[in-house]
């Protein structure tokens, strides 16, 4: 297991700097096949396809969490990310204000869930390839 490049990209996504896409491959290319992004605790575990998992803590500021999920406010922020016409830091900022508390993304299976407080959750299916 390459932590170094779970670590990299990581940082490098909490600084902007990277898109989604970019953040996939990077992940798919050291192995990863899920991460779940813990909110809370502001960690991120990395679980690769042969078993192994890797923890690493966020650096970004922690931001408050809503109490109320708002799954178009959610919405609103991915589609804005998908659109890169917002990086990571404010998705962060706009997902925690919409009450996401955490997010599993399976890279494997194309698609992310992601959680309210209150068990609420919205799953987003990967962008298809722009033709």
């Amino acid at each position: 297991m390459n932590t170094e490049v779970l670590r990299n990209t990581l940082h490098e996504s909490e600084a902007g700097k990277l898109t989604f896409p970019q953040v996939v491959a990077a992940l798919t290319g050291a192995g990863v096949e899920s991460y779940f992004v813990d909110l809370a605790r502001r960690v991120d575990t990395f679980y690769l396809s042969n078993g192994e998992a890797h923890a690493e803590k966020m650096i970004s500021p922690a931001t408050n969490i809503a109490q109320d999920f708002s799954d178009p406010d959610l919405v609103s922020a991915i589609r804005a990310a998908q659109a890169d016409q917002i990086r990571y830091p404010e998705f962060l900022q706009r997902a925690t204000a919409a009450g996401t508390i955490a997010y599993w993304v399976f890279i494997a299976g194309k698609k992310v869930i992601y959680f309210g407080r209150k068990g609420e959750s919205h799953v987003e299916d990967f962008p298809r390839p722009k033709a």
